[in-house]
């Protein structure tokens, strides 16, 4: 049987002392929208935005600047990190896995790349929590994402907060705030494979 993810997160919600403070790695803006409207009532929040996979450096760019539209637009006051386009180091991780599908081995290294940097980051400047909206998407495994973040949460002495955004409606509700906000809603997760293969499977 799966763990539930979203039920551990909830009592951990429900037995915070004061408002700790979070690293919460984002993607974009879109899959943010709904983790952030989830979480701000609890965390004292900053989000990163590091994405070294993302293809190409405009899709970057174009991401970023949607996440710093739904701050603003949702009136949260919150911090966003932006490390800046470091590219190569999705290319070293993705080195041999340039065929996989989508969802495979490489996706797996894609996600620690991103939450390693985010447990670093928490443990160097001593948040209390970290975590990822990724699991927003239903094509992400949440399984997955929440044993990553176990493995570096003992490895980096940083709470990790275990997580499945996608329950409660959680895709539909980022999308339905998209939507209210006029974001730009990407059709590809954000490596150039992804991209391929959506592209090939338009083309069908």
């Amino acid at each position: 049987m799966k763990t539930n993810y979203n039920e551990i997160m909830e009592k951990t919600l429900t037995n915070l002392d004061g408002k700790p403070r979070l690293l919460l790695h984002a993607c974009c803006g879109v899959c943010a929208s709904s983790v952030l409207e989830r979480l701000y009532p609890y965390f004292e929040i900053t989000v990163l935005y590091y994405n070294p996979n993302i293809y190409p450096q405009e899709e970057y760019i174009k991401r970023f600047e949607n996440l710093e539209q739904i701050a603003l637009k949702m009136k949260l006051k919150i911090k966003i990190l932006e490390i800046g386009y470091e590219s190569k180091e999705f290319r070293a991780i993705s080195k041999g896995l340039e065929k996989e599908k989508e969802g495979g081995e490489r996706c797996l290294k894609c996600y620690k790349l991103r939450l390693e940097r985010a447990a670093k980051m928490a443990r160097d400047y001593n948040y209390d929590y970290f975590c990822t909206t990724l699991s927003v998407s239903p094509y992400k495994d949440s399984e997955k994402l929440n044993q990553i973040g176990t493995e570096l949460s003992q490895k980096y002495n940083v709470k990790y907060l275990y997580s499945d955004f996608k329950k409660k409606e959680g895709y539909k509700r980022s999308n339905e705030l998209a939507k209210e906000y006029n974001l730009y809603r990407q059709d590809y997760c954000g490596c150039k494979y992804s991209l391929n293969e959506a592209l090939e499977y338009q083309n069908k």
